[in-house]
């Protein structure tokens, strides 16, 4: 029975030569614009000759611990990615997107507003719902239509784009981390809001400072501004901590864009605040009404995905969560040192719920059958790259771990950070991001070297884990995979560069905040 060989060319140089894979990735992806499920094939490929070459790991075991993770890949991972974008799709077919973002648009003519109820609320939504960059091109396309500077429309978006992004789409890049890295989902779930709710409340406030160039801009939004944080924050870390991580995001985005209109109708700004080269007549405000039934209706996929997830929940609703989780599959794939069964449920997982939804809001909406088979088609058609880079990167994760590659980084790591390492981890897993383009992907690449290094160091490991996620939230919003969307969405093509030169900023003050946050928790053991 094979072994794991621990560094093979001593602590420095193994740790060296095992993060050639991951070495690989940054290069081609950050330098040489390789796309993604290029760089991750190839990236998969390497991992699998190290492991057989350098740490003796037989083939047959290579093989199964790559198919392990192309497994793990399609179910959950992709089967959850899937159905967010097909929902998505649905409601574009149907035109309730259109409705839904009518709605967004008609509250309020005054731009801070605006900002906090669309790029910060109806973007968290998105993101939480479906993710996959609709957080960003929506928004800012309504922000432009209603008479945003197209750049700065995008910069919003991006900044933004960053808390609601480690729980969407549907809680899938903490369930991911919680399988890759062999960790509680509900604690880890725990750690991850806990982590990120001081800047949930800092950043609707940071948004209007960075509009209005001034703070004195806060005047007459401060308190809407707060309370679009709050009201996401505390419902949030609620949901998280009674029913773990997919509705965690969708709720707290719904509660805040509730507060953010409750605000604005109990006490809007004196003062209608507009851009300083807008003159009182481009003051553009959306005049739209749907009745509550059109919107109910709109709205209808997101319902239902919210009612089955409660009623599933094995907190709310335990008979039916132990009635339908019979419906499950054990499939032992990889036999080697760390391996362990894969465990598929296929009507209890949030893709199938999310599918159900998704049609029955559909038909709701007026789609036909063959309506759906066309959203389907284009929904695989989509996917076909992302199919690529997700099982690859997956399987190379897999490959790494179980070889003991990423056990030797972690060595490594643990003895030239020491102690520090807890402030560190937030950059890996911005760097994850930024490489990436996707939280998940960051998770899966370096969460169980997140965990291994905890270990090292006598750190809490879901703690320093979560860490990974969360500091993916910062590097979202510099990732050249997620500006190219906010470009093509705002008709920026082009400008790329200067869209992540203001973003930057933002980005690194972000990471180094939270590094002190999780540093803090850390050494003082408050988690």
């Amino acid at each position: 029975m094979w072994q794991i060989v621990t560094h093979p060319f001593g602590t420095e140089l193994s740790a060296i030569v095992a993060f050639l894979p991951l070495l690989w990735l940054l290069v081609s992806l950050g330098v040489w614009k390789m796309p993604a499920h290029k760089s991750c094939f190839f990236a998969l490929i390497f991992s699998m000759a190290l492991a057989l070459a350098v740490w003796t790991m037989p083939m047959d075991l290579v093989l199964t611990g790559a198919l392990d993770g192309a497994v793990l890949a399609l179910w959950p991972i992709l089967w959850v990615i899937f159905a967010a974008i097909f929902t998505y799709n649905i409601t574009l077919q149907t035109g309730a997107m259109g409705k839904i973002e009518g709605l967004m648009a008609s509250f309020s003519s005054d731009r801070r507003v605006q900002a906090l109820l669309i790029a910060w609320g109806f973007g968290a939504f998105l993101e939480a719902a479906a993710g996959f960059g609709t957080a960003v091109a929506i928004p800012a396309a309504i922000l432009i239509g209603l008479g945003f500077n197209p750049f700065f429309a995008a910069m919003l978006c991006l900044i933004a784009n960053t808390v609601p992004v480690a729980f969407g789409a549907v809680g899938i890049p903490i369930i991911t981390l919680a399988k890759v890295a062999d960790l509680d989902v509900m604690r880890l779930t725990l750690a991850v809001a806990i982590q990120l709710t001081p800047f949930i409340l800092i950043i609707p406030v940071a948004l209007i400072r960075i509009m209005t160039k001034s703070f004195a801009g806060l005047k007459g939004v401060l308190g809407m501004a707060l309370a679009a944080g709050i009201f996401f924050a505390l419902p949030q870390l609620l949901v998280a901590i009674y029913m773990g991580p997919e509705l965690a995001a969708i709720v707290g985005a719904v509660m805040s864009m509730l507060a953010v209109v409750v605000y604005n109708t109990v006490s809007p700004p004196k003062t209608v605040w507009r851009f300083p080269d807008e003159a009182a007549e481009d003051d553009k405000q959306v005049r739209f009404k749907t009745s509550v039934r059109e919107q109910l209706t709109a709205w209808s996929p997101y319902i239902f995905l919210f009612v089955f997830i409660l009623g599933t929940s094995n907190v709310i609703c335990p008979m039916v969560s132990d009635l339908l989780g019979v419906v499950h599959t054990s499939l032992s794939i990889y036999s080697g040192p760390g391996g362990k069964p894969i465990d598929i449920a296929w009507i209890l997982t949030p893709g199938t719920l999310i599918m159900i939804g998704a049609l029955l809001g559909g038909f709701l909406q007026g789609i036909s059958f063959s309506g759906v088979g066309s959203v389907l088609k284009k929904t695989c058609v989509q996917l076909q790259k992302t199919t690529i880079t997700v099982v690859s990167i997956v399987a190379l994760a897999r490959v790494m771990s179980y070889s003991g590659m990423i056990g030797d980084i972690a060595v490594a790591l643990a003895q030239v950070t020491g102690g520090f390492y807890p402030f560190i981890a937030p950059v890996i897993g911005a760097l994850g991001t930024f490489v990436t383009g996707s939280d998940t992907n960051a998770n899966v690449l370096f969460g169980a070297l997140q965990k291994q290094t905890a270990l090292q160091i006598g750190a809490d490991p879901t703690w320093i884990t979560a860490a990974n996620t969360t500091g993916a939230t910062a590097g979202k919003m510099i990732s050249p995979q997620t500006i190219a969307i906010a470009t093509s969405a705002t008709g920026q093509i082009g400008m790329e560069g200067n869209l992540l030169r203001s973003t930057i900023g933002y980005c690194l003050c972000y990471t180094v905040l939270l590094g002190v946050w999780v540093y803090f928790v850390s050494v003082c053991q408050l988690f």
